[in-house]
């Protein structure tokens, strides 16, 4: 058993966390460039947890102008061991009205704009993605949802979009013909990035409004969607705490090996190496660097 730090990445809304003790902010720096924000310590329960606001406080950062990897890189360089990531979202179902929090297990990933890893020329490494998320938080997220009451669903697919602008009813049609569950623009490349931190992560999507597809709900307007938005990051505060409580301060590793990921991803020699990118990775690839 190791010490859990438990790392929140707050989507659309959720620009805080209730109820931490000694909470403080602090500004983490990088070799990436700078993350949305500053990075709010505290404990919960006995929990250490990090708090980041995905589009700064004040939602200053556009889906595509967030810097994924400098947040990813921050956290796991505060000694986060565990990723809870909530974002809102569009409905591609009926079954799933706004106010539901879809605890999501795969994604389709069209964005086009967005850098999408740590590595590359002289240093090239391959992370599986099959398994995007981790089962064991993914768990905990249904486990504490029930318990608090909210609406939710287990299991779904995340559709990301590049953005700013909503969907095409084209677009919204296809994706629903793809059998996705959700439509959102910021989950992707996080969960890519995370799995190359040996980050175990989880996404809470939480429904906003229909997308465009719905005959009675066929607009989507900015006023509509932070009227639910901020009802929604009500709940989603009392999520994160819940499942702070419910995993504990304790971890086991991931079942699915997430810890370890870069054994089996590394392709590049060491000796061939590019040293600058190399040195950029300390804290993303630090445990095979040493």
């Amino acid at each position: 058993m190791t010490k859990r730090v438990l790392g929140i990445i707050g989507g659309s809304g959720v620009y805080n966390i209730d109820g931490l003790e000694n909470p403080i902010w602090r500004k983490m720096e990088g070799p990436w460039g700078q993350p949305s924000d500053e990075l709010l310590f505290g404990t919960f329960a006995g929990v250490e947890m990090v708090f980041l606001p995905r589009h700064g406080r004040g939602h200053i950062q556009t889906p595509t102008t967030i810097n994924y990897r400098a947040n990813i890189d921050a956290l796991k360089r505060a000694g986060v061991t565990d990723i809870i990531s909530v974002s809102a979202c569009g409905s591609l179902k009926e079954e799933l009205p706004p106010g539901t929090f879809v605890i999501v297990d795969q994604f389709i990933d069209r964005t086009f704009a967005r850098e999408k890893s740590f590595f590359g020329p002289g240093f090239v490494a391959h992370v599986p993605m099959a398994h995007p998320v981790c089962p064991y938080l993914s768990t905990a997220l249904v486990e504490a949802a029930a318990q608090e009451n909210i609406r939710h669903a287990k299991g779904g697919t995340y559709m990301c979009m590049e953005g700013p602008q909503f969907s095409t009813l084209a677009e919204s049609h296809l994706y629903r013909s793809w059998g996705c569950s959700v439509i959102g623009m910021t989950a992707m490349p996080e969960a890519k990035l995370a799995r190359e931190a040996e980050l175990p992560y989880a996404l809470v999507a939480m429904v906003t409004d229909y997308d465009c597809w719905h005959p009675e709900h066929e607009h989507v307007t900015v006023d509509a969607v932070i009227k639910v938005l901020m009802e929604n990051a009500a709940n989603a505060r009392r999520l994160v705490t819940t499942v702070a409580t419910r995993l504990g301060a304790s971890r086991k590793p991931s079942p699915t090996g997430i810890e370890t990921v870069l054994d089996v991803a590394v392709m590049t020699a060491a000796d061939k190496r590019d040293p600058v990118l190399t040195a950029k990775l300390d804290a993303v690839a630090g445990r095979i660097l040493k």
